[in-house]
């Protein structure tokens, strides 16, 4: 449902008449619904309105919430009227009115929706009436002398006196003073003689900005009327510097502090009298104090030159402490001037000395970098610790694990510096422990995790052992005719499918052959010394339950093979009747004295083909051998300081016969060489 509603727009009487009639829409007929009206009556300056009414009727409510008539004037309602009037007196016409003391004056008139009975409005008149200013303010409007006249006032002042721009006000002339001196004096009119009455006096000190100005004022030299019974003072000094406020102060003696001092170089004096009694007034003396910077520019730096107090204009070198640096869009910087301003701040305060920021901490292969501070980010004082991925890696330096943040923005270790710590594979530790009873001519099958060492060498058949995650040691004369062979880690059935899912393959880069080792002609080789070799991978080898190397041998006294001393060997050689099996096969053999190995007759017809046995060989077996396809792999035994782990005391070199006693290449003899060799190729491109 749609309902029409009226809005008037204010209506103005005629400018400033003197008189005027308003009416109710429609009166004397009955007044629309949803009505609001509003007129403005202005009469001359200098009088004020009377305001009657002839006729109201009006819809009544309580409070007058439904229609009414609103009065307003100087910013007050003067009254709301709705219902019925009756005449005030027989024979007046008047049933309600106003009197206002301006020359302005609002009415608005409001109707709501609906009448139960048909009202027929208002009649309204005013008239401009003439104001005895002089008499009818509550408040003197002249300080001296008030002259009223019809339709206005004027004041005027006692000879000597002035009438103030206000055109109210009487005073003499003690305005207007501004004092720029750093250092000066300010009295009353006329100090020490009496000073004028009546007047109002004002003084301005306007030092240059970074000054605040610092009054003192000596208690023999203040006397101004005393207050009053009600302590209020008729005479006084009043001191305002923006928002400080000190006074206003009067008596025979100043009440205030001897010094007051500001936060501004700007300071107004103000004194004023009355008409009563009069004194010698006052004398001050002010001077200008410099603004003071804090003692610090930003946090976390120190200043140079380092006083108890900084003032306006001193120039100061800020420095970052130690771990911080303020940081700029290209670049850092750990210091900067900075100047006491007029303000009492800094310049370059907006500036900030933050921790160093080292960034997230360098990635090292094979390990995880976790927060062991408080600091939880990489920011100056912050400390990791490298873990290496276990039980596959290890730290190559006990110890150095640790690293901080530090003021120079890197990563630092006591001991290493900047130089990261470095994960190597935990050695010779089966992830599945070595049982057997067998052999490995015709002996039992290992299983997955007895020998995470052992390479599978595919084209020759052969073997290699792991002893780093990228090299490969064997034996020299698998590699005649194969300088990069195709090798697979962690599986132990070499059958194709196996190969293709559950193999590493690894690439070789390059082989480097013992150099003592001699080229002959495999048919009719007797010669195996030195036969020892070692491949360089392309890429690390992942360690893990499959994959793993096994420990080089130490050169103490404890590595010095004893007979009876038992090893692992491991292969997938021939077997009986001249197999070569799918799956890995291994056996316990114990080591023997060469004059065993001597013995054997070669498998041969040839019985004039001498073998060459030196003492960088190792004679082991008996009823348990290794066989052709086996060759390069490890003769493992337990380590003698660390029984938990097996290093390669030998590799699968050769033997006379197979299922009798076989040779093994002595790895203690070539420690120098295999480090050598590793140390020197280890970071270079072949």
């Amino acid at each position: 449902m749609w309902s029409l509603i009226f809005f008037c727009l204010p209506v103005w009487a005629d400018a400033a008449s003197m008189y005027g009639e308003i009416l109710s829409p429609n009166y004397p007929q009955g007044y629309p619904n949803y009505m609001n009206k509003t007129w403005q009556i202005q009469v001359p300056l200098g009088y004020g309105i009377h305001l009657y009414f002839t006729h109201l009727d009006l819809e009544p409510s309580q409070d007058c919430e439904y229609d009414f008539v609103k009065i307003q004037s100087g910013g007050y309602v003067e009254g709301v009227l709705c219902g019925q009037k009756k005449h005030r007196a027989p024979g007046s016409p008047i049933v309600e009115e106003f009197h206002v003391p301006y020359n302005t004056l609002t009415m608005t008139f409001q109707s709501d929706f609906s009448n139960e009975e048909r009202f027929t409005g208002f009649a309204a008149y005013y008239i401009a009436v003439d104001l005895d200013e002089c008499m009818d303010f509550v408040d003197e409007p002249c300080s001296h002398y008030c002259n009223n006249y019809i339709g206005g006032y004027f004041c005027s002042c006692p000879p000597d006196y002035f009438l103030y721009e206000d055109n109210k006000t009487c005073g003499v002339n003690c305005s207007g003073n501004v004092f720029t001196e750093p250092t000066g004096e300010i009295a009353s009119p006329n100090y020490p003689n009496q000073y004028p009455e009546n007047s109002r006096c004002e003084y301005r000190v306007a030092l240059s900005p970074g000054y605040s100005v610092v009054l003192t004022i000596r208690s023999g030299d203040f006397d101004v009327e005393p207050a009053d019974s009600n302590g209020t003072c008729h005479d006084s000094l009043t001191i305002v510097s923006g928002k400080q406020h000190f006074g206003p102060y009067c008596g025979s003696k100043f009440p205030g502090p001897p010094e007051i001092k500001t936060r501004s170089n700007i300071l107004d004096i103000i004194f004023q009298t009355d008409h009563s009694t009069h004194h010698k007034g006052w004398k001050i003396r002010y001077y200008g104090d410099p603004v003071t910077c804090p003692m610090s520019v930003i946090s976390n730096s120190v200043l140079h030159p380092r006083k108890d107090r900084y003032i306006l204009k001193d120039t100061v070198k800020v420095t970052c402490v130690e771990g911080y640096e303020i940081v700029r869009q290209r670049d850092s910087i750990t210091s900067f001037l900075s100047s006491c301003q007029e303000n009492g701040e800094w310049s370059n305060s907006h500036l900030s000395c933050v921790p160093v920021n080292c960034g997230d901490p360098p990635p090292v292969d094979n390990a995880q970098a976790s927060y062991i501070s408080e600091v939880r980010e990489p920011l100056y004082t912050a400390a990791v610790r490298y873990q290496c991925e276990a039980p596959y890696y290890t730290l190559k330096n006990k110890g150095h694990e640790i690293y901080q943040c530090s003021a120079s923005g890197e990563w630092v270790n006591e001991e290493m510096g900047t130089k990261l710590p470095k994960c190597v594979p935990v050695c010779g530790v089966p992830s599945n422990p070595i049982r057997d009873t067998g052999r490995i001519f015709g002996g039992t099958r290992a299983e997955k995790g007895n020998f995470p060492w052992q390479v599978y060498f595919n084209n020759p058949r052969a073997s290699g052992v792991l002893i780093s995650d990228r090299w490969v040691m064997t034996a020299a004369h698998v590699l005649e005719g194969y300088d990069k062979p195709t090798m697979y880690a962690g599986v132990i059935d070499v059958r194709r499918e196996s190969l293709k899912w559950e193999a590493e393959k690894l690439i070789p880069e390059a082989s480097f052959i013992h150099p003592g080792w001699k080229e002959e002609p495999t048919e009719t080789r007797t010669d195996f010394d030195n036969d020892i070799a070692l491949l360089k991978l392309r890429d690390p080898v992942k360690m893990g339950p499959n994959i793993s190397p096994i420990c080089l041998p130490g050169k103490s006294p404890e590595y010095e093979l004893q007979e009876g001393t038992l090893g692992y060997i491991a292969g997938w050689g021939q077997r009986e009747r001249g197999r070569l099996p799918g799956d890995l096969w291994k056996a316990q053999i114990p080591v023997v004295s060469m004059d065993k190995c001597r013995s054997v007759k070669p498998g041969s017809s040839d019985d004039s083909v001498v073998y060459i046995f030196t003492d960088n060989m190792i004679c082991a077996g008996g009823g348990k051998d290794s066989c052709q396809g086996d060759s390069g792999g490890a003769y493992a035994i337990q380590d003698p300081l660390n029984a938990t782990r097996y290093y390669v005391a030998g590799l699968i070199s050769w033997g006379p016969k197979c299922g009798t006693f076989g040779l093994y290449t002595k790895v203690v003899h070539y420690l120098d060489w295999i480090a050598e060799t590793m140390s020197k190729h280890e970071d270079e491109e072949v």
